[in-house]
């Protein structure tokens, strides 16, 4: 274990409030509350301080996923089609395209459409059927049978539903993660597609469509850093082919192939054969907060937080909680997170 990784760090308690769903953090200081049926927008400081009170509040279909636009509208990808709303809810435009491949058992897309940052364009993974010409990726046996050809990426115009650019991609998704770089000159897209794990891209959208400037495998993206060119990545043990089970967390130059710098997760391990590494959230400019969980022998299992610099990628120490805190975070953007314990939210900041 490196000596910096066990350094304490005690994380300041800034709020508790009670809570529900799944919390993104959104511009203009707002963010989205989203359960199994419903989507709020809040006032995030009002939220915080526990006074709470939704300025939209949109029901949902299920097995749908939604992405908040900056001028009140949403994007909402569903089993077969794309849709953008108003703020009243009316339907702005739609875009139908073919059943995503989960079957009935998972008929919703993999993943969230991504907004750029001006809210003028929104990137979304689609699916694609086979024709006769082109050989099946998957083919799903139950009724109604279909043969699906690899997934493509559209660009669509969010106030006119005008598809701008669309790519094949090489992948036949289960799970997707998209993030804009903070200027909307690229985006990040990895998709984790069954026996192949995640497959990721930088992308470039251009006047003359989307142009992938590079990218790297068995790794999913965390974010961009902002003002610079650089992006995080993390790559989870999987166990899918011989000898790959590492975890790490990395940093990639768009314009290189290989790694600019490279953490191996297992030196914060307990036991670097069974200790888990869930998730990695970049707080701000000079900090990225990892989490996963440690055996500890003779004890249960323990969720675990560490701090590591984002310009060397070295564990700066572990995060030192009061209250219990779940494997998942939140960043707000201002360098303060969200950690869940039950139905409680808590808010926290650096010393």
């Amino acid at each position: 274990m490196m000596s910096t990784a066990a350094n304490p760090i005690d994380a300041t308690l800034i709020g508790t409030v009670p809570a529900t769903g799944w919390i993104e953090p959104l511009s203009e200081g707002r963010l989205s509350v989203r359960t199994d049926d419903r989507l709020e927008i809040h006032d995030r400081e009002a939220f915080l301080a526990g006074t709470p009170s939704p300025t939209q509040s949109l029901r949902l279909p299920a097995h749908s996923a939604a992405t908040p636009l900056p001028d009140g509208g949403l994007v909402v990808a569903e089993g077969t089609r794309i849709r953008a709303l108003d703020p009243d809810g009316s339907t702005r435009w739609e875009l139908p395209h073919a059943p995503w491949h989960g079957g009935q058992w998972n008929p919703g897309p993999p993943g969230a459409p991504a907004a750029s940052p001006d809210g003028g364009l929104v990137s979304v993974v689609v699916p694609t059927l086979a024709d006769g010409d082109t050989p099946a990726a998957l083919v799903y046996d139950d009724p109604p049978r279909h043969r699906y050809a690899r997934d493509a990426l559209l660009l669509i115009d969010t106030a006119s539903g005008q598809v701008r650019a669309r790519r094949p991609i090489g992948a036949v998704a289960s799970d997707v993660t998209q993030r804009w770089h903070p200027d909307g000159s690229l985006l990040a897209l990895s998709c984790w597609t069954a026996w192949y794990s995640w497959s990721t891209w930088w992308i470039e959208p251009r006047r003359d469509g989307l142009h992938i400037r590079g990218g790297t495998t068995m790794r999913e993206v965390i974010d961009f850093l902002p003002d610079t060119s650089r992006v995080l990545t993390l790559r989870r043990a999987e166990a899918i082919a011989h000898n790959d089970d590492r975890d790490e967390l990395a940093s990639h130059d768009v314009s290189a192939d290989d790694p600019a710098g490279l953490l191996d997760l297992g030196e914060l391990a307990v036991d670097p054969d069974n200790d888990e590494f869930t998730g990695a959230y970049l707080l701000d400019t000079a900090h990225v907060l990892v989490t996963g969980r440690v055996y500890l022998p003779g004890r249960p299992a323990a969720v675990r937080h560490w701090l590591c610099d984002t310009a060397t990628l070295l564990p700066l120490g572990r995060v030192r909680y009061p209250v219990p805190v779940g494997a998942e975070a939140t960043p707000l953007g201002d360098g303060s997170w969200l950690t869940r314990d039950r139905e409680r939210l808590h808010h926290w900041a650096l010393p």
